[in-house]
């Protein structure tokens, strides 16, 4: 190739050294969905994304956005905790979406909207546009409504509901675009710049079901912004199955009604048979959980329950246990079921319904994919070991449908994800924006 730089080759062999050690990283990680999980795969890297992805770090324009970046470090924090206060409980997004929105106009689109599903969305145009790249996070929070959502401030540290996941998440894409804007970055590409409703709980990744579904605005390239650890990249999905399964049956006096079909009884029997083929089942091969995360029903301690429901979490690496540890859960059902009714002696049988509360997609991709070198290229530049993760995310859709799709951190310090004492500490978090903006314009190319 006729290409020699030192820089380059210290490079690319401090890359070869991170993808094969990450391999064997024993480091504790958060008690979270995101988890290194086994050793992930490697490829060989390329010596042209190595040259292109360092000279793009050293073009003005971009030293320019960097700079910025880190120059309005205070103006970011305060759009932080602004978007903090808004209560964004599941399914209740609007409220967030609706300022979101007006804060991705005020930073320059070309044109803004909220979709159908409640995702907002703004664009701004590339000077080719045949290839669409999207940098997303989730406005979405995994608390109720009613939640109080203001921020506390103790000394250097945030703490409030929602603070990092993923308040932090939406304001480095909204400082993304501002910085492009403010460094008149152009961009092949166009950009999307968005806030994803529906990416917690049940929510389902609806949001980002809907942006890649027929309705959607045709995304070739996906980067969420989610996840606290600097330097995580996220290309495979954790696949998982949410089943809330309800027995119901006619209720009545734990004495004069004695005899009749007992939801309880059955709910109790289905969770034994269940746990007990589905510990047999996750001690060997690809990493497969379960849990029953809730129970509920009846209506007194002297009455026979007319309903009693639990809800069922299963995961898995592979798409193949996962639906074979399904098919384990509908059989304990129907035989915690037959049992139930076999004991009966009087009145109706007892009746199951199994309804399917949470579908997403498992999935991996190559990381030979230009994507995820580049992501992997750009954090070395930046000074900081990349790390690799499946996780589920936004991404697990992307990925599943084989679109490039990568999750990376948000940076910044932080802990007590998902409960009310969530904190985080500015810690460089800037470099995290500045990180995301060069995995951006990778991506997209810089047009000349």
């Amino acid at each position: 190739m006729g290409y020699a730089n030192p820089l380059g080759t210290t490079i690319l062999v401090l890359l070869c050294i991170v993808f094969f050690s990450g391999c064997f990283d024993k480091e504790p990680v958060e008690a979270t969905e995101e988890r290194l999980i086994g050793a992930p795969e490697t490829a060989p890297l390329s010596p042209a994304i190595e040259r292109d992805v360092a000279l793009l770090k050293n073009n003005p324009k971009v030293l320019e956005a960097f700079e910025y970046i880190e120059s309005i470090e205070e103006e970011t924090l305060n759009e932080h905790l602004f978007i903090t206060e808004i209560p964004a409980p599941p399914f209740k997004e609007e409220a967030r979406a609706k300022a979101f929105l007006g804060m991705l106009n005020r930073a320059g689109v070309d044109s803004a909207w909220v979709d159908e599903e409640g995702n907002a969305i703004g664009l701004r145009k590339g000077t080719i546009g045949e290839h669409t790249v999207a940098l997303a996070a989730h406005l979405d929070t995994v608390f109720p409504e009613g939640t109080p959502v203001n921020v506390e401030v103790r000394g250097d540290t945030l703490f409030a509901p929602g603070i990092g996941d993923d308040s932090r998440g939406l304001v480095e894409v909204l400082t993304v675009l501002k910085a492009l804007n403010h460094s008149e970055v152009a961009t092949e590409s166009n950009l999307l710049f968005i806030g994803t409703v529906g990416e917690e709980g049940l929510g389902d990744l609806r949001g980002v079901k809907h942006l890649f579904s027929e309705h959607g605005p045709g995304i070739d390239a996906w980067i969420a912004i989610d996840g606290g650890k600097l330097g995580n990249i996220v290309y495979k999905g954790l696949g998982s199955y949410r089943y809330r399964i309800t027995f119901v049956g006619p209720g009545g006096h734990s004495w004069g009604a004695f005899g009749l079909v007992n939801p309880h009884h059955a709910l109790g029997e289905a969770i034994h048979r269940f746990v007990e083929k589905a510990d047999a089942f996750t001690r060997a091969g690809p990493r497969t959980s379960y849990s029953i995360g809730r129970i509920g029903g009846g209506t007194s301690v002297n009455a026979i329950p007319f309903a009693s429901w639990m809800e069922v979490d299963m995961r898995s690496v592979d798409p193949g246990r996962l639906e074979k540890l399904d098919s384990l859960l509908h059989m304990s059902v129907q035989e915690a079921l037959d049992a139930q009714n076999q004991m009966r002696r009087s009145g109706p049988k007892l009746k199951a319904n199994l309804k399917m509360i949470g579908n997403r997609p498992s999935g991996a991709l190559d990381p030979a994919l230009p994507l995820i070198q580049r992501a992997a290229i750009a954090s070395v530049l930046m000074g900081f070991t990349p790390t690799y993760s499946l996780s589920s995310t936004d991404s697990n859709i992307p990925i599943s449908l084989g679109i490039p799709a990568i999750t990376v951190g948000r940076g910044g310090t932080g802990g007590a994800a998902h409960s009310l004492n969530e904190w985080w500490v500015d810690d460089n978090a800037f470099v995290a924006i500045q990180w995301s903006l060069l995995i951006v314009l990778a991506e997209a190319g810089i047009a000349h």
